[in-house]
């Protein structure tokens, strides 16, 4: 068996079953949001959290987790953040309506994702501007989602659609060198 590594900070996570899920890969605190009304609980006990130990966003790849990213982000914004793909947050078995969230990822993908945090860069300057990312096609075009889920998966910065992919960049202090070098496959 393998040993589950230890996490500091308090993980936020949307409900029980992803603390479960999470307790089988790592063992870490938790802050369970409730779902995607995001309850006021939970931000103060992030917020709290970030001044005593930090802490970790992973939320489900999908549009309310996006959404509670944002939530919890708006709030806590030194919340370092881990991203699992739609692929890994996929249920396996029993399937039929298309689950999807952290309660289904594999061990091994939330130690990895959590060995990838990505730490927000407060008053950083990147030199990535819209300009850029029309150029290299991750805004429009025909293959401009398929780019910017390589660009997302690649650099450990999860999905993002064409508006908020300049701003996530901008957070995380990605340089065009960076994202030139996952589009070229280096």
């Amino acid at each position: 068996m393998i040993e589950r590594p230890h996490i500091n900070e308090m993980i936020v996570v949307e409900g029980k079953s992803d603390t479960q899920n999470l307790a089988r890969a790592v063992v870490a605190d938790t802050i369970e949001t409730g779902g995607s009304a995001v309850n006021g609980d939970a931000v103060r006990r992030a917020q709290y959290a970030a001044k005593t130990r930090g802490v970790i966003i992973l939320t489900d790849p999908d549009f309310n987790g996006q959404r509670i990213r944002q939530v919890m982000t708006t709030a806590v914004p030194s919340a370092k953040q881990a991203y699992i793909t739609q692929s890994e947050g996929r249920a396996q078995k029993d399937n039929w309506h298309k689950s999807l969230g952290v309660e289904h990822a594999e061990p091994d993908t939330l130690r990895q994702a959590l060995a990838f945090v990505m730490t927000p860069k407060i008053d950083i300057v990147t030199d990535v501007d819209q300009q850029f990312l029309l150029q290299n096609g991750l805004l429009n075009g025909r293959d401009a989602r398929k780019r910017r889920e390589i660009v997302g998966e690649s650099l450990h910065i999860g999905y993002t659609n064409g508006k908020q992919l300049l701003k996530c960049v901008q957070q995380f202090g990605i340089t065009q060198i960076q994202i030139l070098a996952v589009l070229k496959g280096k």
